[in-house]
């Protein structure tokens, strides 16, 4: 197959199982990963995919970034937005900084990847973007304006720049997970955790590799009519 496909926040958690599902199924993956190099050099060990490391908040980087790929590893023809961070608290008591970093982190650097690999995509006539949105961005969240902002703006973003791009052969889709057993929720005290369990239908987190399949089918060049689309994997938390 031979392709190539990005993944931010691509050495950890959900980032990771997506990587190696892609992996899997023939992709040649670019991991870009944040700052953890005992994460990124495990990674690498054990999938003996690459590791590349910026800032994806930062658009120049992230350019920079995505022609060093393609010099190395080839064109990129898909591109999955994974990166995100939290930094929780109720909206009177959040300072500008955690405000700016989770926006920036998680929403700005889909626009700064985005904006690296359309020309490209556009002038071949094909790619596939999926960026990772959240079920928090759907629904909010209490003490997490700014992660459900970003979130939620994903989600408007891809509808966008899917219209913008179906003419070229470019899909953009995204993904709504719920709560997915990573160390992120690990972070949640238990006592809340058990209460967002009990509000899932299912009965039980999701697992990192049930989003990287739901990744798998949007990316497949047999993907080609389903574009502008949120697909929701959260267990039945949230329904419409």
């Amino acid at each position: 197959m031979n392709e190539i496909a990005i993944v931010t926040g691509g050495t950890r958690g959900i980032g990771a199982a997506i990587s190696k599902e892609l992996i899997a199924h023939g992709y040649k993956v670019a991991a870009v990963y944040g700052g953890n190099a005992d994460a990124a050099a495990k990674f690498e060990e054990e999938t003996g995919a690459r590791a590349f490391c910026w800032d994806v908040s930062n658009f120049t980087a992230c350019h920079d970034g995505v022609a060093r790929i393609e010099d190395e590893l080839g064109t990129v023809s898909i591109l999955v937005n994974n990166a995100g961070i939290t930094r929780d608290g109720t909206l009177h008591k959040m300072t500008e900084e955690r405000w700016q970093v989770v926006i920036q982190t998680n929403l700005s650097s889909c626009f700064n990847m985005c904006h690296a690999v359309i020309g490209g995509m556009r002038e071949r006539h094909y790619g596939r973007i999926v960026n990772i949105g959240s079920v928090n961005g759907q629904t909010g969240q209490y003490g997490q304006v700014n992660y459900a902002a970003a979130k939620s703006g994903i989600h408007g973003f891809t509808k966008a720049l899917a219209q913008e791009s179906a003419g070229f052969g470019i899909t953009v889709n995204a993904i709504a997970p719920g709560y997915i057993e990573t160390s992120m929720v690990a972070q949640i005290p238990q006592r809340i955790l058990e209460k967002i369990v009990a509000g899932i239908p299912v009965g039980r987190l999701g697992q990192p590799e049930e989003i990287a399949r739901g990744v798998t089918f949007l990316v497949d060049r047999n993907a080609g009519f389903i574009t502008g689309s949120t697909l929701s994997i959260n267990g039945g938390q949230h329904m419409y």
